[in-house]
This record gives structure tokens, C-alpha cells and sequence, in this order.
């Protein structure tokens, strides 16, 4: 029997890479999902090769930068899908660049898809969480936040935020049986990736990776999986890192 049947997720960044394995990975294991992207096109193709399998799935766009994107969305997703139990804060951005050389433009579009998107889908979900009676919020971090590396300040920065905040949200939820927690991979094989020079991505898997290779993102999605499931009712305001070693340095 599936780990989630009954259960109703909602996945930001779902087109492609870590998100896009989270809503299979959840949408096999028996939950209704609903896959949320910028690029809606690629979303709803996802979504359609689970409705051909026989899973319920649906999907809408979803701005991260707009505010009034991700309240619009949220409200057609309680009319069309319904009260969510889980929540996956897997959409964000990255590149890289020297701090000096950082335009504020740079920070501040960081700063708001990566952290600000989360808080405010956060925000929306938690009134039909506490509904519920159960939630499971996910936030996806970065092994990055933990370390800090050469031209990712940036990046590192709107991470390291997203695992406090998840910190102090865990204990404003603990009491409504709703488990905040966060999921922070080490370098991923995504297309995200692409964003970063040559030179960035050669020295993070040359220092830090001593697996010697990317994560897969079903190992990612593996891991959000437990998050989201009962088996992590003990789990509040956690970091779980999926790291391929580089917790050793």
C-alpha cells in the first residue's frame, strides 16, 4: 500500500529536475498532485503522463517573484484540487557569480524566488493544513547553506534563510500536527546545474563531492518521500542532508 493514499501534495518547480521526480515519486506512492511551474507548458505534460497512468494530477503556473501569482494560484487549487496535506518548496534559481560583482538585481531575484516564494506558499497552505488536521511542509535547501563555496553567496545565502525560517515554522506548526522540515541535496543532475560556469561546477564535484558524481533526483525524491510520509511524524524542524559525503568536510 502506498505511503501517501489520501493524501493531497502540491509540488512547486514540478516541470523538471528534483520537483518533477517528487510529484512521481508521491504521485506513484498513492497522493493526488498537483505540479506548479513557471514553464506550465512542460508542467502539464508531466502532469498528463500521470492521468495516463491512471493517478490523479494537475497543473497550473505559478510565478514566484509576483505575490499576487501565488494567491491566485492557490485559490484556483482549492476550488479545482482541494484542501493540501503536503507542500514541496522545490522551485528556485541559480547562478553563480562573485559577491563583488553581484548586481543587486541578482540578490533580490534570488532572494525572492528562492526564499520569499517559500514563505509566501508556506503562508498558503497552512490554514488548510491546520483544516486537516495533518501537514507535511518540505522546503528544499542546499548542501551549499551548510558549507558556503566560492560564487555562490548569493545562491547560499537565500538557502541558509530557507532552513531558519523552516526552523521557526516547525515550532509555530508542531501543536496542529503539521511537521515542517527541510530536504537539502548536495548537486543534483538537473538543469538547473547549467547555471553555474564551468569553473564552479568542476571545483563543486572536485572538493566536495567525494561520491564522485551527482545526486539523481529520484534519490532526492526518495528522501522528500519519507519526509512526507507518517514514518516522519518525529521530525520538526530537521535538515536532512543528502549530500554524497560532503558532510565530511
Amino acid at each position: 500500500m502506498g505511503k501517501l493514499i489520501g493524501k493531497k501534495a502540491i509540488i512547486t518547480g514540478a516541470a523538471g529536475g528534483i520537483g518533477q521526480a517528487i510529484a512521481e515519486k508521491f504521485s506513484n506512492e498513492g497522493a493526488d498532485v498537483a505540479l506548479l511551474d513557471m514553464n506550465i507548458d512542460q508542467a502539464k505534460h508531466n502532469a498528463s503522463k500521470l492521468i495516463a497512468e491512471g493517478k490523479i494530477a494537475i497543473a497550473d503556473h505559478i510565478n514566484l517573484l509576483e505575490e499576487d501569482s501565488i494567491k491566485d494560484t492557490f485559490s484556483r487549487l482549492k476550488e479545482s484540487f482541494g484542501l493540501a496535506h503536503i507542500l514541496v518548496n522545490s522551485a528556485a534559481i541559480a547562478d553563480g557569480g562573485l559577491l563583488e560583482e553581484l548586481s543587486t538585481a541578482q540578490w533580490d531575484k534570488m532572494i525572492g524566488v528562492n526564499l520569499r516564494g517559500s514563505f509566501l506558499c508556506c503562508r498558503e497552505v497552512i490554514p488548510s493544513m491546520k483544516r486537516n488536521r495533518w501537514g507535511r511542509i518540505i522546503n528544499i535547501a542546499s548542501e551549499v547553506a551548510h558549507r558556503g563555496h566560492p560564487g555562490l553567496s548569493h545562491y547560499a545565502a537565500s538557502k541558509a534563510a530557507v532552513i531558519a525560517m523552516t526552523k521557526c515554522l516547525s515550532l509555530e506548526l508542531v501543536e496542529d500536527n503539521i511537521r515542517a522540515n527541510v530536504l537539502s541535496p548536495g548537486p543534483t543532475d538537473t538543469s538547473m546545474i547549467s547555471g553555474l560556469d564551468e569553473e564552479t561546477l568542476s571545483n563543486l564535484l572536485t572538493d566536495l563531492m567525494p561520491i564522485g558524481r551527482l545526486a539523481q533526483p529520484n534519490e532526492i525524491a526518495s528522501a522528500a518521500l519519507y519526509l512526507a510520509s507518517d514514518d516522519a511524524d518525529f521530525c520538526v524542524g530537521m535538515t536532512l542532508n543528502i549530500n554524497g559525503g560532503t558532510h565530511r568536510l
